[in-house]
Order: C-alpha cells, then sequence, then structure tokens
C-alpha cells in the first residue's frame, strides 16, 4: 500500500509540473496598438501588471520618443488615477496641416490617487493614449518606469541587442507599425494560411501537455484500482 501512496504520488507530482509549465510565463509591461500604421492614428494601450506579490503598482512613466516625435498626444482620463505629461522643444519642427508643431510629448506620468486604486499584487489595469501621425519605422519602442508601494521601481526599457532572439529580462514595450495602407489591404491566402498554422501551433503545446497530464492522473487511478482489488482479493 505504502508503495501505492509513492506511485501515485509521484504521478500527480509529475501532472502539476506539466500544468506548470503549460501556465502564463511572466507579465511586464507592455503597449498595444491593433492595426497602427506608419504615419497613421492610433490608440496605445499600455498594459501593467503588476508582479510583486506583496506591493501594489501605484506610478507608471511613460517616455515617448523624441528622435522620431509624435505632433499629437491626448492621455483618456482613467478612474482614480491623475497624470500629468511633459514636453520638448523639437530640434525641427513637425510639419502637419494644421501648421508646425514646435513641442511634443516626451513623457507621460500616471499615479494612483489612493491605495484603493492602485493596482493590487494578481492584477493588471490599462491605460490609453490617441497618438499621431506615428513615426514612419517599423517599431514604436516606449520606455516605462513601474513605481510600487514599497518604494522599488522597475525599468522597462532595454531591448534586444542586434541580431539577438533573447527577450531582455525588463524589455521596452514596443508595437510593430504596418507600412501604410497595409492595414487596409484584403489579407492574402497564404497570410490567412499563416495566422491560422501560427494560432494552431500556438495552441497545440497547452492542450498536448494537458491530454498528458490528464492521462497520467488516469493511470494513477487505474493503479489505485487494480491495486487495490489484488489486496481485497488476498485479504478474501
Amino acid at each position: 500500500m505504502k508503495r501505492l501512496h509513492v506511485l501515485c504520488g509521484g504521478i500527480a507530482a509529475v501532472a502539476l509540473g506539466i500544468f506548470a509549465l503549460a501556465g502564463p510565463a511572466s507579465a511586464h509591461v507592455t503597449v498595444v496598438a491593433p492595426d497602427a500604421t506608419q504615419g497613421g492614428d492610433a490608440v496605445l494601450t499600455i498594459r501593467v501588471p503588476t508582479e510583486s506579490a506583496t506591493a501594489s503598482t501605484i506610478a507608471l512613466r511613460v517616455q515617448l520618443p523624441t528622435d522620431t516625435p509624435i505632433a499629437s498626444v491626448a492621455v483618456q482620463p482613467h478612474p482614480g488615477w491623475s497624470f500629468t505629461t511633459k514636453t520638448v522643444k523639437l530640434a525641427a519642427p513637425i510639419k502637419t496641416d494644421d501648421g508646425d508643431v514646435t513641442e511634443a510629448v516626451s513623457e507621460i506620468d500616471w499615479k494612483a490617487d489612493s491605495a484603493a486604486t492602485a493596482i493590487k499584487p494578481g492584477e493588471f489595469d490599462e491605460f490609453n493614449v490617441s497618438a499621431g501621425p506615428l513615426p514612419m519605422t517599423d517599431t514604436l519602442t516606449l520606455r516605462a518606469i513601474q513605481v510600487y508601494s514599497d518604494g522599488s521601481q522597475v525599468a522597462w526599457n532595454e531591448t534586444p541587442a542586434p541580431g539577438s532572439t533573447t527577450e531582455p529580462d525588463h524589455p521596452a514595450p514596443s508595437v510593430t507599425l504596418a507600412k501604410a495602407g497595409a492595414s487596409a489591404a484584403a489579407p492574402t491566402a497564404a497570410a490567412t494560411a499563416t495566422a491560422v498554422a501560427a494560432k494552431s501551433a500556438s495552441n497545440t503545446g497547452p492542450v498536448t501537455l494537458s491530454i498528458i497530464a490528464l492521462v497520467l492522473a488516469a493511470a494513477a487511478l487505474s493503479i489505485a484500482t487494480v491495486t487495490r482489488a489484488k489486496l481485497k482479493g488476498q485479504r478474501g
């Protein structure tokens, strides 16, 4: 019976380990902007998870690029939070239909109004910014500083080394900008097939791991049932 308990315990531990591997990776501060295009306008959604197990996120400072400045930036009010912006004088004005823009927003600072509205451990929140025209670059990269209630700070400002495929420990929030007009075009058959394949691949891992875990659990139950039957027969 003791051997049975050890065997079942080992199988259960393996199953739990597999489920742990299927869990989500560590969350970072990120920026999302669906259909963002070079030279276009978009709403940038900055997602802020609290990774600390004991402290809440009470402030966030986001720095916008000044080498490729954004002419118009508008911050959506967020209940329970206040914000301020910083601007810089541009070396060269940005020409728009409404005239030359000589200053641009370089930083947005959000701060929780109270402990009740801070982002608590295990939670996340989102902050929206309307921005445009977006720079004529492949990627829009921001810099963020996350401030916790215990006084600690995390700087999300690292970018991968050229040619590296390894994500840094504290990656800077970034979003890919499509070429102007690319988002309006209908997707080709090849692009659609690639997207479907990618989605299928992304779902295959967790599903496979879950199936394996269930098989192991069923095996443990089967072994326990057979062993109990044998023990009962021997006693009889």
